[in-house]
């Protein structure tokens, strides 16, 4: 008797292991809205100072700060994001797959895009505007670009864009990166440098540039950046309830200063959520 009472006992101690085990759940790789050990996982930019940056100390900018407050608000920690790179080639093709959960990483809603995937937002207004040496007064308007340097990135249609509709006879001179751009710049080997006036903002405001360069407040372009995710994504409602959290509470304009003020850069203010200007 004694022997089958410690065997009932034994079988009545593995029953709860067992049936520990299956309430325990999987405790990650998941996404979810509750944590709970799960990970959610957002596409960033690796290589853009201000904005989306891999660095040894882990990643910076603001989309990152952005991602980060909508996944917390989304019921993850910043210890339950897993980030991946998201190149702009590659942003449609990585939501459709299911790469990602969403995607912020200057990623302006266009309306050929929007066949595609779905965007929350926007969360910011840029615009396409120059980069020049802090003290070269000769750029301020479109028209001035000709007869300049201007500064064309590999792969990159906005300097092309400036050439073919506001200054046809801008001298355009390709590069193949932004911080290339900036050293021709720096050296005046170039007169001037086109995108989006967050991320030449960005690249200014690093430390080993302070001082050097301002952007020219053209405004030749509104880029209206959104977060991305899969067309029919019921994370939509719940992202843009963050964003706009996000401005209310001041935490917006907090990373707007933090990541892209040092380039004395003048945001717009927050755009409404769905207010997408042409």
């Amino acid at each position: 008797m004694k022997l089958r009472k410690v065997t009932a006992a034994s079988a009545t101690v593995f029953a709860l292991a067992l049936t520990a085990t299956a309430c325990g759940g999987d405790n990650g790789g998941d996404s979810g809205s509750d944590g709970g050990g799960k990970t959610i996982t957002v596409g960033i930019k690796y290589d853009q100072p201000g904005l989306g940056q891999k660095t040894p100390q882990g990643y910076a900018g603001f989309d990152v700060d952005v991602a980060t407050y909508v996944a917390k608000k989304l019921g993850y920690n910043a210890d339950q994001i897993e980030w991946k790179e998201a190149k702009s080639a590659d942003r449609e093709t990585m939501l459709q797959r299911g790469d990602v959960d969403f995607i912020a990483a200057t990623y302006s809603i266009t309306p050929e895009r929007q066949e595609k995937v779905d965007f929350a937002g926007p969360y910011l207004l840029a615009h396409q505007d120059v980069l020049v040496r802090a003290d070269d007064n000769s750029i301020k308007s479109p028209a001035d670009l000709n007869n300049k340097k201007l500064c064309s990135v590999a792969g990159s249609t906005s300097a092309q864009n400036v050439k073919d509709e506001l200054a046809p006879k801008a001298d355009l001179q390709t590069y193949p990166t932004y911080s290339a751009c900036l050293s021709g710049l720096q050296n005046k080997a170039i007169d001037a440098l086109t995108t989006d006036d967050s991320i030449l903002a960005g690249y200014a405001a690093q430390a080993q540039f302070k001082g050097k360069f301002k952007l020219g407040g053209l405004k030749m372009s509104n880029e209206n950046y959104g977060i991305g995710i899969k067309k029919g994504s019921d994370l939509k409602a719940d992202i843009n309830k963050a964003l706009e959290d996000m401005v209310a509470d001041g935490s917006w304009q907090k990373a707007v200063d933090k990541n892209l003020g040092p380039a004395n850069y003048k945001n717009e203010p927050a755009p409404k959520i769905g207010d997408i200007k042409s």
